[in-house]
């Protein structure tokens, strides 16, 4: 039997649900509509929010007529048959067809190619699909011809909006008595995807087949769904977003959001050393000298999570994260360095002062390598003061103390060395 998805899959632009930032009366779409245009696009959002219905349904609201092609099992071959038939038709029709492609992103470099002379000259509008980010994954040829519209997860009302729709309208589901006492656990299940909203809620049906009065509730979804799979592509753009918010959560000192993030991806099978590195690079750009300790214990958890592994390496990782969330924060390493690799690129080469130089042959020294050169620990409190930096940049700081204690200790001392010559 055709899966209820497809069997309420939406036949007008009235019936869809969901993109209102698109096709309410001043989004992009709906204004291209009414134009009477429709330019060639990516699609760009998580599964299950409507980018194949919606390609269709533009295509079907201008009357244009649609070739359907997926990357997963189409080549250049296929792609330029489809644009020849294009050609042809293209005689003796007024419209521009819609050249639909499903997972543009699964095509190389050179099916992408392929498409460019055809929308270029506008034989086809190309509508692509993609879960990727199409900056990564789509190329700059074609990306400068398309316009990138970024398709949202459904929200909660418009999860719920599709469920009374799939029960109202679909023909076998009429059938039955079907009461949505409650949909929290439905609506959860799904990740914002209409599509594994639906398949859930035909599960759950099947699983009551026997009954003609069926009361749908939180405890009898969780009854068959003993688990809720994550939506987390370690791969993709999602992956790369929540590490993000990890990291960003850490950097806020807010622990209670970065063991949630960490959680997430825990649930989603996330590699536990990647985690651990991320928690070393955080220790070391968002606190380092504030507290140098924290380069430590995140450097300890990724040696722990290595010896450990899984399920257990999930308290070493929250330890750490939560650690480095109250920890001191300060970014003046990190400031440092990218001041010094700004200096670098700005000044060039700039030549070593000779008394900086080492001198292991006899020619050097007469050269004057190292001629000069004091040996601070020949000096009281182990320093004298001399010129380590190029002559041109004398004086030029790159540390520059933040806020907190540490770093306003470390400012302190340099500039009681220094005699204030960093400033």
């Amino acid at each position: 039997m055709t899966p209820l998805a497809e069997r309420i899959r939406p036949t007008t632009l009235a019936d869809y649900i969901g993109q209102s930032h698109l096709l309410s009366e001043n989004g992009a779409l709906r204004i291209a509509l009414n134009a009477g245009s429709l330019p060639s696009m990516i699609l760009w959002g998580p599964p299950g929010v409507g980018k194949t219905t919606l390609a269709h349904l533009l295509a079907a609201e201008l009357s244009r007529p649609i070739y359907t092609l997926s990357a997963i099992s189409s080549g250049v071959k296929d792609v330029r048959e489809v644009i020849q038939r294009a050609e042809q038709k293209g005689m003796f029709q007024s419209e521009t067809p819609v050249l639909f492609i499903d997972e543009i992103h699964r095509f190389s470099k050179a099916q992408q190619d392929s498409l460019l002379g055809a929308v270029e000259k506008g034989v086809v509008t190309l509508i692509g699909a993609t879960t990727e980010n199409p900056s990564f994954e789509v190329i700059s040829a074609l990306l400068s011809r398309c316009q990138v519209y970024t398709l949202q997860a459904h929200n909660v009302q418009e999860l719920n909006d599709i469920l009374r729709r799939a029960i109202a309208q679909d023909t076998a589901l009429k059938t039955k008595q079907i009461e949505l006492k409650e949909t929290e656990a439905l609506v959860a299940f799904s990740g914002g995807d209409a599509r594994k909203l639906l398949n859930t809620l035909e599960l759950v049906i099947q699983s009551q087949q026997r009954e003609n009065s069926i009361r749908i509730t939180n405890d009898l979804v969780h009854q068959l769904l003993k688990e809720n799979p994550m939506m987390y592509d370690k791969n993709g753009e999602f992956h790369y977003d929540i590490v993000s918010a990890l990291i960003k959560s850490i950097r806020g000192s807010d622990p209670n959001a970065a063991v949630y993030w960490l959680a997430r991806m825990v649930e989603g099978g996330e590699d536990p050393l990647f985690i651990a590195r991320r928690l070393i690079i955080s220790a070391s750009e968002d606190i380092g000298l504030a507290n140098p300790n924290a380069l430590l214990i995140a450097n300890a958890c990724f040696q722990s999570v290595s010896t450990i592994g899984w399920p257990e390496a999930r308290i070493i990782l929250s330890q750490c994260a939560i650690y480095l969330a109250q920890s001191p924060k300060g970014n003046a390493s990190y400031l440092a360095i990218k001041n010094a690799q700004e200096e670098v690129r700005k000044s060039g080469n700039l030549p070593v002062p000779l008394h900086l130089r080492n001198a292991p042959t006899q020619l050097m020294r007469e050269l004057d390598y190292g001629l000069g050169y004091e040996y601070a620990h020949d000096f009281p409190n182990n320093f004298v003061d001399q010129e380590y930096m190029p002559e041109m940049l004398s004086g030029k700081a790159f540390f520059k103390a933040g806020p907190n204690q540490k770093e306003q200790e470390i400012e302190s001392r340099m500039q009681q060395l220094w005699n204030n010559k960093y400033s």
